[in-house]
């Protein structure tokens, strides 16, 4: 009773967080978050980098420790801001999931003093405190004194605007891209001094899509529809759907950009070969239940044959490490005879 209890919990929330999001990209993303805010139209599914981090790296005198970080450092984040850092940051606030793996994955987890109520991996995560869910806690954030804090553009953009009127550091991303997410990480790794760890993350997540591009490359592109939460997708300039690409299939939604509602009937005429979902830990998945429930799917050449294929939700929807492997499960279950 106790696990379908909390299991139901993780799924209403789960459904209020995709709806925020759809709320979000309806709106054309944050406002006004930070001066140089107002162009972030979209969002990140978990939570979920300009869209790409600073470009210019840190100054680092000839004969310096290679991987080490030289400060002060400055950088420019998704929002426009520039934030510079006069030295390791030794109190990090993350405000999603996945700027909390990112820290923890790159060895800095130990300057972790906060996290959302979201962040689940890895699992020391749950050890650290809290500072609120879908809307942070700005006081508690302020108790923590961070010298740090990690955030989305898309997804936390009043907290945004409330920390950096208090003068707190904030450094906001919002990647639409596979190797955006990977120069996010190893621009992180630059501003908390762990550069060969991101290095090494990074290096990894480049390996995967190498390893997933180059087994698909010849083989037939698959038609397929994403469905992420009940009945909502995912179109075309999202993450999600480039990792679609990338592993051997055509985004049936691709036609439209953002994430938006289904179109039922548009389904049916695309007629996807393969249905992917997120597994949301549903003894009956919700997901595969409205899908049968729709007048007409039943002629989709994925149901008729059998190809709903359910995938692991969180590495999927965050953008960071555990992105590279969302992604091999996507191409698994696009080409199965091809992805091991």
């Amino acid at each position: 009773m106790k696990a379908t209890t909390w299991t139901s919990i993780k799924t209403a929330m789960s459904l209020m967080l995709i709806m925020m999001m759809v709320f979000l990209a309806a709106c054309g993303g944050n406002n006004g978050a930070n001066n140089g805010n107002a162009n972030n139209n979209g969002t990140q599914t978990e939570q979920g980098a300009s869209n790409t981090p600073s470009e210019e790296p840190s100054e680092e005198p000839s004969g310096n420790v290679p991987g080490e970080t030289v400060y002060p450092i400055t950088v420019t984040d998704a929002t426009g801001t520039e934030l510079t850092l006069e030295k390791a940051p030794t109190a990090i606030v993350t405000l999603v999931p996945s700027e909390t793996e990112t820290i923890f994955a790159i060895g800095a987890g130990k300057s972790v003093v906060g996290v959302d109520e979201w962040s689940n991996y890895p699992e020391e995560a749950a050890a650290v405190a809290k500072i609120g869910d879908m809307t942070t806690n700005i006081e508690s954030v302020v108790a923590l004194n961070p010298d740090l804090i990690l955030a989305s553009s898309s997804m936390n953009a009043d907290a945004i605007a409330k920390l950096r009127e208090l003068n707190l550091n904030v450094y906001a991303t919002n990647p639409k891209t596979y190797d955006e997410v990977v120069a996010k990480i190893e621009e992180v790794g630059k501003m908390v001094n762990k550069q060969a760890e991101a290095a090494e993350v990074a290096n990894r997540m480049r390996d995967v899509k190498e390893q997933v591009v180059s087994a698909v490359k010849d083989a037939e592109k698959k038609k397929v529809y994403l469905e992420f939460s009940p009945g909502y997708t995912v179109g075309s300039g999202e993450f999600l759907d480039e990792i679609v690409t990338l592993a051997g299939g055509i985004n049936i939604a691709a036609s439209q950009p953002g994430w938006f509602e289904v179109n039922a009937e548009e389904v049916i005429t695309q007629n996807p070969e393969i249905i992917i979902y997120p597994d949301f830990g549903e003894e009956k998945s919700s997901i595969v239940a409205g899908i049968e429930a729709r007048p007409g799917w039943d002629a989709v050449d994925a149901v008729k044959n059998n190809r709903l294929v359910e995938v692991s939700n969180d590495p999927l929807v965050r953008v960071g490490p555990r992105l590279a492997d969302g992604l091999l499960e996507v191409a698994k279950a696009i080409h199965p005879e091809l992805i091991k």
